[in-house]
């Protein structure tokens, strides 16, 4: 017989004052959105982990396994340390399951990007009562429409389900699907039967220092101030991209595939893998990838069942990273860069219909918010903001050895390739136990012969 567990938390010094009237909110469908470092994730790590307690089981999710292990996994075992609980759990690692030993309740954590594991994810014991999407601006229409299934079952708990973001546009499905005609300018909380939303704002967290709430009020840009300061879903102003649309496709009968990829390690790593449909000036992007903190093998793992031998054009500022991914088995080639190549690339994009797959939801969070830099009186300047273009730039880079097709030579493959190209002067990376040569041109000296099938990237 498990004995009763009765725990006494004082909510003084470990919650922020704003989110306490929630702990118990039972409403069906709960929304917790607004600016960046409002302590809104850490209240719901907090909140599943006395949930299970209680004797719930939850799902948390976020479009990818990885973002997930590095942010709310994390997030979950600070809340049971903060609790002092850490005997009551077990934590697998290798698995993202947390169990509540006394009762078997968990908490099982999967990405969006596993769609098996979310098919035939499981509790040990009862049924999944509750589902939290971190990000979930992340997440597409149709993902949260599958998740939503999987709240069935019989419990004596009213099933929830939970979605923390930063808003976006006004254009994102969420705002129109729980927003329009419900929510209220100016308040913090509304609430119907069976939804609630609540706004926060860093304003709101007591945790967080002074200096870094200045840094937030001060924020230049305007847009992000509104949006990632002050939490204000956006509206479009001076944006770089009209030409697009989001649309179900068929991929068999594309073959003219192309491959982009932007390095990142705190701001997101992005690859991008596209059709090109060159006589109807239509580019159809199919696969996106775009995570923080992945060092190379980590991404060219995800990478390459994608692009198997193609070529993947590359961010040029990051040579060894260019050289390890050709040695991890992928076709790399460096982006050629240089003075007005990102005003060339972002014309031509502009001069084709964007086709994006529902499934790419972060491309189409960047391309709709990406816009021009403006002046003190609102005037667009003929310069993108540098915030959140990851996936854009990779696709300038998948598109690049088209827009300048005339400029940029192919790839070397055999000897006779190199020999012919005399452009460039070759260059070494030391990776591991051998020298690998990543060339752009020029002669193959004395002793390379033996590793030329292993030379790509240029």
């Amino acid at each position: 017989m498990v004995k009763q567990l009765t725990l006494k938390i004082s909510t003084k010094g470990l919650f922020n004052p704003v989110y306490i009237p929630h702990i118990n909110n039972q409403n069906r469908v709960q929304i917790y959105y607004g600016g960046s470092s409002s302590g809104k994730s850490v209240f719901k790590a907090d909140n599943a982990v006395l949930d299970v307690v209680k004797g719930r089981n939850y799902l948390i999710c976020r479009k990818t396994a990885n973002t997930l292990r590095k942010s709310t996994f994390n997030e979950i075992k600070k809340s049971i340390s903060k609790f002092k609980l850490g005997k009551y759990f077990d934590i697998n690692k290798s698995e993202m399951v947390i169990t509540f030993i006394p009762t078997g309740n968990q908490i099982l954590l999967a990405g969006l990007d596993d769609v098996e594991k979310i098919k035939s994810i499981t509790p040990a014991v009862g049924v999944i009562t509750d589902i939290w999407v971190e990000e979930a601006t992340e997440a597409s229409y149709n993902d949260i429409k599958q998740l939503e299934k999987r709240l069935r079952g019989k419990s004596k708990f009213t099933k929830r389900l939970h979605l923390s973001f930063n808003p976006i546009l006004k254009t994102h499905w969420i705002y129109k699907e729980y927003f329009v005609d419900f929510w209220i300018e100016g308040q913090k909380y509304v609430e119907k039967p069976g939804l609630s939303i609540l706004k926060t704002t860093f304003e709101d967290n007591d945790f967080l220092e002074e200096d870094d709430k200045k840094a937030l009020r001060d924020e230049p840009d305007r847009y992000y101030r509104e949006v990632y300061s002050f939490g204000n879903w956006g509206v479009l102003g001076h944006v770089i991209f009209k030409n697009w649309e989001v649309k179900e496709f068929e991929e068999d009968r594309f073959d003219n595939w192309k491959n982009g990829l932007d390095w990142g390690w705190v701001h997101p790593f992005a690859f991008v893998r596209l059709h090109y449909d060159k006589d109807n000036a239509r580019i159809y992007i199919c696969q996106e990838i775009c995570q923080s903190k992945l060092n190379n093998k980590e991404s060219a793992k995800l990478v390459k069942p994608h692009v198997k031998n193609e070529i993947v054009t590359c961010d040029s500022s990051e040579p060894k990273s260019v050289a390890e991914y050709t040695q991890l088995g992928i076709t790399a080639l460096k982006a050629k860069k240089g003075a007005g190549s990102v005003d060339h690339g972002l014309k031509f994009m502009q001069g084709l219909t964007i086709i994006i797959h529902p499934r790419c939801q972060m491309y189409v969070n960047q391309i709709q918010t990406y816009q021009w830099k403006e002046d003190s009186d609102g005037n667009a300047l003929p310069v993108p903001v540098d915030k959140d273009d990851d996936l854009i730039d990779a696709t300038r880079y998948a598109l690049e050895r088209d827009s300048f097709s005339d400029e940029i030579p192919e790839p070397a493959r055999t000897k006779e390739d190199l020999k012919d190209m005399d452009m460039f002067t070759p260059e070494y990376e030391e990776l591991e136990d051998e020298l690998m040569v990543t060339y752009e041109g020029g002669e193959l000296l004395d002793g390379e012969e033996d590793c030329i099938d292993s030379v790509t990237g240029f």
